[in-house]
């Protein structure tokens, strides 16, 4: 199948149609392009379950603070189309930011609670701008299926209680993180990492491996991981600065005081320009 552009609502609903009439369900995989091996996967997840699947590719202001790297982040059209063709996606949908947000738009979509804390602390106003494109982009595609990834867990969580409130007839799938050879996850953003840097990124990962298996050996305490996991970060990414490390629940996202039931292991650390994060869902239950 050739992989169709659409550079316009009116176009991508026009090939939604189609898709439709022809007797096809619409899958979703939402991006911001730059695209790699772990949205590779979330379009291989939706090709495989036999949809016509939508890829978008938008860099969105809306989720950007004022000091953050919306005019930076690195824009590859011409090689996310590439992939997208690459990995059976129907169509592309790249419209501009004046189609998404026209002169005198005022809406924003806001959830409550699930987004105050772990990167929402550090990044206020984020998740509104994540929400309110995610909604507009299932209303202009209205697909049956969305797929997310792990790796942006909290995201996944804030976006299934939109979907839910907001009476969204779509199912969201999230699928596994996927990881560079020596575990760091990826990301858009490791461009941005030095060599130097790049080695001490995969003390993220180091980090949440060391909280895991302590779990699975017996500690419950959350504090005494948390502190175990902030040592591991520092003798191996020295460089590295913490914005959070958290044992949440997976629910809700509040924090847990002690490990006996699942728990996500949350973390997000700035190494040089790269803000990266990382996470990983234990369940104390799975004992070595």
């Amino acid at each position: 199948m050739t992989l169709q552009r659409c550079d316009t609502i009116e176009s991508i609903r026009g090939a939604v149609r189609a898709a439709r009439a022809a007797g096809r369900t619409i899958g979703i995989v939402p991006t911001m392009g730059n695209l790699h091996a772990g949205h590779a996967s979330l379009i291989d997840a939706s090709v495989g379950d036999g949809h016509f699947t939508v890829v978008t590719i938008f860099v969105n202001p809306t989720q950007f603070g004022p000091t953050e790297d919306l005019a930076a982040y690195p824009r590859t059209g011409e090689a996310d189309l590439a992939l997208c063709e690459a990995h059976g996606a129907a169509a592309a949908f790249m419209p501009a930011v004046e189609a998404m947000y026209p002169p005198g738009a005022r809406t924003s979509i806001h959830v409550a609670a699930l987004t105050e804390g772990l990167c929402g602390a550090s990044r206020p106003g984020h998740f509104d701008g994540v929400c309110t494109v995610v909604a507009k982009l299932f209303n202009i595609v209205g697909p049956d299926a969305a797929y997310f990834g792990q790796k942006d867990a909290q995201q996944a969580i804030v976006l299934r209680r939109m979907a839910k409130d907001l009476d969204f007839p779509i199912a969201l799938h999230v699928c596994p993180t996927v990881r560079e050879a020596d575990g760091l996850a990826m990301s858009s953003r490791n461009q941005y990492l030095t060599a130097d840097q790049r080695r001490q990124a995969t003390a993220l990962h180091g980090a949440l491996r060391l909280a895991a298996e302590r779990i699975a050996r017996g500690s419950t305490g959350a504090a005494a991981l948390e502190a175990a996991m902030r040592e591991h970060l520092a003798a191996h990414a020295p460089d590295g600065t913490v914005d959070y490390i958290a044992l949440v629940n997976p629910e809700d996202l509040t924090c847990v005081q002690d490990v006996n039931g699942p728990v996500l292991i949350a973390l997000a650390v700035k190494v040089g320009r790269a803000r990266l994060i990382d996470n990983l869902m234990v369940d104390p239950r799975d004992r070595l």
